[in-house]
């Protein structure tokens, strides 16, 4: 009997022995079992809306020097730093007394040479009256008439050596050319002043619109230039769309502005090309030096769309999943842009590809998988 359970638990420990054995020799049937259903879909293809942005640099409208046009000290200032004037307002003070002397030495010149013209019209009339008598001789009328042409002539002088030292009196006050800003002072009281000043005595901006400038890459003007067609670059910048201008913080700004100017030629350094947009500023909420982002639309039709949330990034690269042989696939893809939730897709997939929607965080390429069907599309934009 005792023999008898001895062969018993020889014979179910082999057994048991063999099946474990079969166990570990199939592992395929264990990952099988344990394969994730993960939802597939197709690549579609529609139409796109891009938003590029493009660094941009903000100036008033009209950015004015404000430089002497007289040589003298700098006796009064009229405003401050940051101060807004309008056209005409007094800014600047230069001493004035040398000028105001100069306009009265030429109101007196004037008068002199206005006592010589009368003499030598008396003279003149003299001379041809003595003429006709007979009792001078023609040189002597010709005589007269030559002083009495250069009286006038030093009237005349004397005339505008006045207006002349009008302007330069005038000129020792500067006054605003135009509405703005005042920036920054580079003079003080007591400076001299001279037009030749390498540097200007402040910069007066008008800010209540503003130009931005940005610029494009080749291809994206390429892109820009197709997409607003005409016969010229006129009627191209007619049919531009209005773009707008996200500031420094990165909140958006309320006016929106319309591309009016393009650079005549690339920069041959950066291979860009600049253009110009004009924005209102109502408010004065830009100011010149101020910097932001243009924010410009782009259409595009027939491109391959696939959901951002479908993709991984590693190393500054992307890549989608997808199934093969019923085997974990990882695919590298080219991206030129996005398009709200999408991402526009120029290499790596076609129109009908399948990829793996989501579920793919931890999956490894060459894992089993099971294709699970789902009814959701890739948002358009």
């Amino acid at each position: 009997m005792q023999r008898f359970f001895i062969q018993k638990s020889c014979m179910l420990a082999l057994t048991l022995f063999v099946l474990a054995g079969c166990k570990k020799n199939n592992p395929n049937q264990a990952y099988q079992q344990q394969a994730p259903e993960l939802p597939v879909e197709k690549v579609q293809q529609g139409n796109a809306t891009v938003e590029n942005e493009y660094a941009a640099s903000v100036e008033g409208i009209s950015n004015v020097e404000i430089r002497p046009q007289v040589t003298g000290y700098l006796t009064k200032i009229f405003v401050d730093e940051g101060d807004f004037v309008r056209a005409g307002q007094p800014l600047f003070k230069i001493e004035d007394q040398i000028f105001r002397e100069q306009l009265k030495s030429a109101q007196a010149t004037l008068i002199s040479a206005q006592a010589s013209l009368a003499t030598s019209k008396i003279d003149l009339d003299r001379k041809k009256e003595l003429f006709r008598n007979k009792m001078v001789s023609d040189i002597q009328v010709k005589e007269a008439e030559a002083n009495y042409n250069a009286a006038r002539g030093s009237v005349s002088q004397a005339t505008s050596s006045i207006e002349s030292a009008k302007i330069n009196l005038n000129f020792s006050t500067i006054k605003a050319p135009v509405s703005g800003y005042i920036g920054r002072f580079n003079y003080r009281l007591g400076s001299l002043l001279t037009p030749s000043n390498q540097e200007a005595i402040t910069l007066l901006s008008d800010i209540h619109q503003v130009y931005t400038y940005f610029s494009l890459s080749e291809n994206d003007f390429n892109n820009f230039q197709k997409q607003h067609t005409g016969s010229s670059i006129d009627e191209v910048l007619k049919n531009t769309p209005q773009v707008s201008l996200l500031l420094s913080g990165g909140e958006k700004y309320a006016e929106v502005g319309k591309v009016d100017a393009v650079e005549g030629q690339f920069n041959k350094t950066t291979g860009s090309i600049t253009l110009r947009a004009k924005f209102n500023n109502p408010n004065n909420v830009l100011r010149s030096g101020n910097t932001g982002k243009i924010v410009m639309k782009q259409d595009f039709s027939n491109v391959i769309l696939l959901p951002i949330a479908s993709t991984r990034v590693i190393q500054d690269k992307t890549f989608v999943f997808t199934i093969k042989d019923g085997k974990a696939l990882m695919l590298p893809i080219e991206v030129s842009g996005k398009a709200g939730t999408n991402f526009i897709v120029s290499k790596g997939l076609k129109a009908g590809d399948q990829y793996i929607v989501t579920g793919f965080d931890r999956l490894q390429p060459g894992t089993p998988v099971v294709a699970q069907k789902q009814n959701s599309q890739p948002k358009k934009s």
